[in-house]
């Protein structure tokens, strides 16, 4: 069955108005999101190949050298899926689209 990398979005000016919430509200966000999150991937234990998992600051490597970099890149996880449509759809009532302020999941085709 083909694999998908599946990137997790989120605007910088989205991160940045969340972590500006007082800190119970974002700890509220918290604790409705994760354990939704947990039961999505439950859902969908037999097509997730890699959990993956949320990612920090980037750093970019270029001809030129090594800087900093920004990116709406905030996370990933690998599935199967018949296609990519299909690939997509597990995402459509995902906690990162519908309880956190994630702004998308970006899904690509592996390919040999």
């Amino acid at each position: 069955m083909p694999r998908f990398l599946a990137v997790y979005t989120m605007k910088p000016e989205a991160l940045t108005s969340f972590r500006s919430l007082p800190k119970a509200e974002q700890d509220a966000i918290d604790n409705r999101g994760v354990p939704l999150w947990a039961a999505w991937e439950e859902r969908n234990a037999a097509v997730i190949l890699d959990r993956g998992g949320m990612v920090g600051k980037t750093m970019r490597a270029t001809r030129e050298g090594v800087a900093a970099a920004v990116n709406s890149v905030c996370g990933y996880v690998v599935v199967e899926a018949d296609n990519a449509e299909a690939a997509a759809t597990l995402f459509l009532d995902h906690p990162h689209l519908t309880v956190f302020p994630g702004d998308g999941v970006d899904i690509m085709p592996f390919v040999t």
